[in-house]
């Protein structure tokens, strides 16, 4: 029999449009830094919020009794946020997002402007408004892109620096632990090393390195 795997799991969370699959490198990545890297898929089109967030506090209750960290990627990380503010008593841990838009999204306000909601599912209420707060008692950190490549270009009047999907000002939100903006686009941070780097980083210090 195999010994049980001690180091610390990382739920890792996709976003809307896209399966688990697409965090294969930052898994890897964090995989090499000594994590227990765990994809978690979950309908972002068709189910809703709500059953994923169920069903992820009910895997990290599982994954537990020790720190279970969490990296969400755009609608992931909102997702994994909200199951922070809903449930109580789950297991302590880190969070990172990366290019979320906390604060809600222009690009999909954008959409549902010009009647094109509906291929958002029923994810859309939750990223047109964000949150109104942080889950209290947990270190949340921020990576966000200022690379503006993306589609979102097309349906967002974007005000400042952007990853193409998201803007660098819809990633904040009071009480984060650290916010770091790195010149990568939406789709391509979680191929990013550095960003896998400063993922790693926080989980383990809740700060982000220095900025060299």
């Amino acid at each position: 029999m195999s010994p049980p795997d001690a180091r610390v799991p990382v739920l890792l969370l996709h976003g809307v449009w896209t399966r688990s699959v697409t965090l294969l490198p930052l898994a890897m990545r964090l995989r090499a830094q000594g994590y227990r890297p765990i994809l978690f898929d979950y309908a972002s089109l068709t189910g809703g919020p709500a059953p994923s967030v169920d069903r992820l506090a009910a895997k990290m209750l599982a994954l537990g009794p020790g720190p279970v960290h969490l990296v969400g990627h755009s609608l992931g990380g909102l997702i994994a946020l909200e199951t922070l503010i809903s449930y109580h008593g789950l297991p302590t841990g880190r969070v990172v997002c990366l290019g979320t838009p906390l604060a809600g999204s222009c690009c999909a306000r954008g959409l549902a402007h010009r009647h094109l909601g509906t291929v958002l599912g029923r994810s859309a209420r939750l990223l047109k408004s964000g949150l109104h707060e942080l889950p209290r008692g947990r270190e949340v950190g921020v990576v966000a892109g200022s690379t503006s490549m993306g589609l979102g270009r097309f349906f967002a009047d974007f005000d400042g620096l952007n990853d193409g999907s998201v803007a660098v000002w819809e990633t904040r939100l009071p009480g984060l632990a650290d916010h770091r903006v790195l010149p990568v686009s939406h789709s391509g941070m979680v191929f990013s090393r550095p960003v896998a780097d400063l993922t790693g980083a926080f989980l383990a210090h809740g700060r982000f390195p220095p900025a060299r």
